[in-house]
């Protein structure tokens, strides 16, 4: 050896099993030392991954051949380079590939270098670097870029043309290219054109071989590649496949295949299917996940270009329905114009005959239809009759009437608020053939006739034709029920108006023809008593309580209580008769409330307080003077303390209290009477100004009454300008009666 190599490492005389050598274990990389003949003198501790061995085990290594325990490939590459190495003296480096312990793929940079030891022995030192992420980062960005300029190429296509042929021929031609494959084929399942509809070989496979070795899918291929299931096959040869389908392939010469549907929401539009004849071919993960990701993106070109072709035909479509819809629309337009015109006349008019007239008017006009008539039924006598018709130029058939039974079939169906349209099979000796539309006139209480439309013999009657029937249907039923209510109503109004007027005019000549026979009683009475008085001194056997009176005292008594009683009914009823036809005279006079009530009330603080009661009168400072009839506001007074009097028990309180009403500036006065101890039930209020209505259990006195009080001071205080109001609750009734100050006398 007359050379030393470039970068020699000396390393003692010690021997070569012991040289101090451990000081390399520090380094990350693997390296260890050869002699001549390969055997390991040293390796260092990044060798125990490369080698598979574990940490400890390392020395007993050392001493082996290194072919021994190194993969056969590497190891050849190590010997030779080694050997050159040692022959040249000049370092060595190569690329290794090799599967680590953990049969994981390694790229590594191996470099030979020989040395000399302390003994001039030519050692060989081979120290390696993992170069694996650097070469997959390198592979990785290959495979990015043809990735990328596949789906390039496709989408480049896609915004050049949406048409699906040429788009499907390229994706074949630009996956051939990419996979590096024989052929590429675009199976279709659109039912249209079922098969092959594009396809891409190598020029070495003859045209006439592929056409005769084309694949076909049966329908449970169909149903597999639906829920989206590839097919990958390195070796079909290998591969447990059925035996119809391993025949499909043997036949189409298929050695490997890779097969992807294109599926779009759960429709299948085909398969993409990767072929390679010349053999087995393993398909990497990332080959797929690309692959997959051009049938998606073809997915969707595919689905744009059939929504484009849909939406071409659609635009057409469209169109024609735009123009239909536009004519619906005016016709829509027209008969809503129709039916407010005849709701119109339903709303503003009670005139039913005017009402149906317009409206089959309206309606004939509307549809150009021959005629049309409508018919009310009788269904107690089974009959039909036809009031109302407008005709263009068929003859009238107003007034005519049909027997029910006579026509089941039409009837049947008419009464079940059901509609119908026929053609007749015979030809009316009249009209001829013609097309009839009959609509029931129903609402919430049943069938009220009937609407009969009537046209050519080929007119067919739509949709909306037939609703605007209905709806003008509607509207006569309405038409019909408000002038049958109407007429009920007007009737009846006729009806109350005639008692009225018989109640009242009872009323006056009973009352006045019981007024002279009553008031020759009570002179009689009034000439009976003087007799008794001379005879049996009357007069102090009235005084005395009935229990201790004599039977003919009792008899006067009652005669004469029950004379006064009817002399006040009947007054009552004539001042009420008066106060109903507006003939109760009115003779307006200035009254000083203060002055007046404080003489006028001491007869009924007397009777008050013989029942234990208490009656005070309240009369505001400053009143201003009341100008109105003085006689009707001392009966309305009188009656309102009468009731109280006659309705509170004893032990409580009457007042009656006078001031000016507080929202009027003075333009009206308010009199109060408020006694306590007795509630009028809220059920009873509506009806108490009502005539001859007594309240019940509300007596305690037990005096009885005619039910007229109240409904003459009602009628008073009206005819005084003035009105009265009521409350009661908390135990304690109040009647209040507002008055103007000033009476007009122009009501």
């Amino acid at each position: 050896m007359s050379t030393l190599p470039p970068d020699p490492v000396p390393l003692g005389a010690q021997s070569r099993l012991a040289a101090p050598w451990e000081m390399l274990d520090a380094i990350a990389a693997p390296l260890w030392i050869t002699d001549q003949q390969h055997r390991w003198l040293f390796l260092n501790q990044a060798c125990a991954a490369l080698v598979g061995r574990d940490q400890s085990a390392l020395a007993a290594l050392v001493g082996q051949l290194g072919t021994d325990v190194l993969p056969q490939g590497v190891s050849q590459q190590l010997v030779a380079a080694g050997q050159r190495a040692m022959a040249t003296g000049v370092a060595q480096t190569f690329v290794l590939e090799m599967t680590g312990s953990a049969e994981d793929y390694r790229r590594l940079t191996a470099t030979s270098r020989r040395f000399f030891a302390a003994d001039g022995e030519p050692l060989l030192m081979v120290s390696l670097q993992d170069v694996t992420p650097l070469h997959r980062v390198e592979q990785t960005l290959q495979r990015q870029s043809e990735r990328e300029r596949l789906l390039g190429a496709i989408a480049q296509h896609l915004l050049q043309s949406l048409n699906s042929e040429d788009l499907l021929q390229t994706t074949v031609n630009e996956v051939r290219r990419f996979l590096h494959i024989d052929r590429v084929l675009f199976y279709s399942f659109d039912p249209d054109y079922n098969g092959v509809v594009a396809e891409s070989a190598t020029p070495t496979m003859a045209a006439s071989a592929m056409a005769q070795t084309d694949l076909s899918f049966i329908p449970i291929d169909l149903m597999r590649y639906r829920h989206g299931e590839m097919e990958v096959i390195d070796d079909i040869a290998t591969a447990h496949l059925p035996r119809a389908y391993l025949a499909k392939f043997n036949q189409a010469q298929v050695k490997a295949c890779l097969i992807m549907p294109i599926v779009q929401a759960e429709s299948i539009y085909g398969l993409v299917c990767a072929l390679n004849c010349s053999g087995p071919r393993p398909w990497a993960t990332w080959e797929i996940e690309t692959l997959r990701e051009v049938a998606t993106q073809v997915g969707g070109a595919i689905k744009q270009a059939r929504l484009y072709n849909q939406v071409q035909r659609l635009n057409t479509d469209l169109e024609r329905q735009v123009t239909q819809r536009t004519e619906q629309l005016q016709t829509a337009l027209e008969f809503e114009a129709t039916l407010k015109r005849i709701t119109d006349r339903v709303r503003d008019s009670l005139d039913v005959n005017q009402i149906m007239l317009t409206a089959v008017k309206e309606l004939t006009e509307a549809l150009e239809v021959k005629g049309s008539n409508t018919s009310l039924y009788d269904l107690e006598q089974g009959t039909s009759t036809i009031y109302y018709e407008y005709n263009s130029s068929s003859p009238s058939y107003q007034g005519r009437v049909a027997q029910m039974e006579a026509f089941p079939e039409v009837y049947h169906q008419l009464l079940n608020g059901q509609y119908f349209q026929f053609c007749s099979v015979e030809p009316n000796p009249v009209r001829g053939y013609v097309a009839m539309l009959a609509c029931p006139i129903v609402d919430d209480r049943g069938v009220l006739g009937d609407l009969w439309l009537i046209n050519g013999r080929d007119y067919g009657f739509n949709d909306i034709e037939i609703r605007l029937v209905q709806q003008v249907a509607n509207q006569c039923a309405i038409a019909i029920r408000q002038a049958r209510l109407y007429q009920a109503a007007q009737s009846q109004v006729a009806e109350l108006e005639r008692l009225n007027t018989l109640k009242d005019d009872f009323l006056s000549t009973v009352s006045h023809e019981l007024r002279t026979p009553v008031t020759s009683m009570r002179v009689a009475l009034q000439l009976l008593g003087v007799t008794l008085n001379q005879e049996f001194d009357l007069t102090a056997d009235l005084q005395k309580p009935r229990t201790e009176q004599t039977r003919i005292g009792r008899y006067f008594s009652i005669l004469q209580e029950e004379c006064e009683r009817e002399i006040s009914l009947i007054n009552d009823l004539l001042d009420l008769q008066r106060l109903d036809v507006g003939n109760h005279p009115i003779q307006p006079e200035p009254i000083l409330l203060d002055t007046w009530l404080a003489g006028w009330i001491d007869s009924f603080v007397t009777r008050a307080k013989s029942r234990d009661q208490t009656l005070k009168l309240v009369v505001a400072p400053a009143l201003p003077v009341l100008h109105t009839d003085l006689a009707s506001l001392e009966r309305v007074l009188a009656e309102l303390l009468n009731n109280a009097c006659k309705y509170t028990p004893p032990g409580e309180n009457i007042t009656l209290q006078v001031s000016a009403h507080p929202d009027t500036a003075g333009d009206f006065v308010s009199i109060a009477l408020t006694n306590t101890g007795v509630t009028i039930p809220a059920e009873e209020m509506p009806r108490i100004f009502d005539k001859f209505y007594r309240v019940p259990s509300a007596d305690p006195w037990k005096q009885g009454g005619t039910g007229l009080g109240l409904a003459l001071v009602r009628k008073l205080a009206m005819h005084l300008g003035g009105n009265v109001e009521v409350t009661s609750d908390a135990n304690q009734t109040c009647f209040t009666v507002t008055l103007p100050t000033q009476i007009s006398l122009t009501r």
